[in-house]
């Protein structure tokens, strides 16, 4: 049961009454390869193969999925998505190993990025977590049977334990009699995606072993000591932001309130594709309080900036309820270099701070005045700051990339 849209729209509680099974993937994510509205571009991607039938959910890019794809295309393979997961499905029918575990390994083994995934036959699910880490991936229990999730709030709202950690590199094979582990990749060092702890990961979740809101608290904390404000109240830009506004307004004493109302019935601006439809979104996502604002020196927090045209529309959106300054402040570094591993920033053209100064960046927005978080605060507001990576504000990637500088590897 798949289609594009919102999970309301499509696991509606007919369709969720046609299901029927003892084991099930699922997949819930914005496309960064492959055309979002093309419904065969939906995971989990389902394929009937000389084994069964196989299916896939992934969660990340894969660098050298061109090349992948060119080869076998050469060799006579064919394609029915544009998404790179596809790939690991065509790696694992054309493995000559003799049981699926072992064909996983061989087709794993052979892809290079972030390759958090799940894939599933009839008799086992088998879940995978690269050797860099790069994406989280988490194993679970409730009443006997084992369960695999990108975060830890979906074990709670089943009544699950989360009980670990799939290891970098570690394959987790589930079937009805129980779990199996086997390490397929040497892990060198971790380079888990900090931009988790910025803003995709849900604050109620522990990521890499670390609580998303009390990250997102320290950061704001940071954020405060690096780039104070003479203001009269603090507001979050929410809803990734409200922990690190709360840090904000907690380390300067200041009050914090509900300033903007957010409409839960529209998605997120920084995933909607092209620049009108994202300022169209903001009108409709966000609505200021301006018996809050009116006459009042505002702090807003926001978790990152990438392309700018969110962030400006805010600022006029506070402005016109009646704001008399608007400090923004953002509790991440300026975001300079695209994200290879699943993040949708295809170039570096479309990054504000890769073309602008901070003080270009603040023109830009209209704001008051406009402070980044560091990159040394970003490492101090985690236990294991070695653990991560910061390519997207460094330009430091943990593995090669393509040659064309674009993350999507297809139109």
């Amino acid at each position: 049961q798949k289609n594009v849209g919102l999970v309301s729209e499509v696991l509606t509680p007919e369709a969720r009454r046609r299901l029927d099974g003892y084991m099930g993937i699922g997949h819930n994510r914005y496309a960064t390869t492959g055309k979002a509205t093309k419904a065969r571009n939906v995971q989990p991607i389902l394929v009937d193969y000389r084994g069964g039938k196989l299916a896939i959910a992934h969660n990340g890019n894969l660098t050298n999925a061109r090349e992948l794809r060119g080869r076998m295309e050469q060799e006579g393979s064919i394609f029915q998505t544009t998404t790179d997961s596809e790939i690991v499905l065509h790696l694992i029918a054309r493995s000559r190993a003799g049981d699926l575990v072992d064909s996983a390994a061989e087709a794993l083994l052979q892809v290079q990025g972030a390759l958090t995934c799940l894939i599933m036959d009839e008799q086992r699910i088998i879940g995978y977590r690269d050797p860099l880490g790069i994406r989280p991936l988490t194993l679970g229990r409730l009443e006997g049977m084992h369960l695999l999730a990108s975060e830890t709030c979906a074990f709670d709202l089943v009544g699950a334990e989360t009980v670990r950690d799939v290891e970098p590199g570690e394959m987790v094979i589930l079937t009805r009699e129980g779990l199996t582990s086997r390490r397929i990749a040497p892990a060198p060092a971790p380079a888990q995606c900090m931009f988790e702890q910025v803003y995709f990961s849900r604050p109620d979740s522990v990521v890499f072993g670390e609580a998303v809101n009390a990250v997102r608290r320290e950061h704001g904390k940071l954020l405060a000591r690096r780039h104070p404000a003479e203001a009269d109240l603090v507001i979050a830009i929410p809803d990734s932001s409200n922990a690190a506004a709360q840090g904000f307004a907690e380390e300067l004493g200041l009050p914090f309130e509900l300033g903007l109302i957010r409409n839960h019935y529209v998605g997120r601006t920084f995933i909607v594709a092209g620049t009108a439809s994202r300022v169209d979104s903001v009108r409709v996502k966000f609505n200021p309080v301006s018996q809050i604002l009116r006459g009042k020196r505002v702090v807003a927090v926001d978790d990152s900036i990438v392309r700018g045209t969110t962030s400006r529309k805010l600022v006029d959106l506070l402005f016109r309820a009646g704001a008399a300054e608007v400090h923004f402040r953002v509790a991440s570094p300026p975001v300079t270099h695209p994200c290879y591993y699943g993040i949708d920033t295809p170039t570096r053209r479309e990054l504000i701070a890769n073309l602008q100064d901070v003080e270009g960046i603040r023109r830009f927005i209209g704001a008051t005045s406009l402070g980044f978080l560091d990159l040394e605060d970003l490492q101090a507001s985690v236990v294991r700051p070695e653990s991560y990576c910061y390519a997207c504000w460094t330009g430091r990637y943990p593995t090669a990339v393509p040659a064309n500088g674009s993350s999507v590897p297809f139109d």
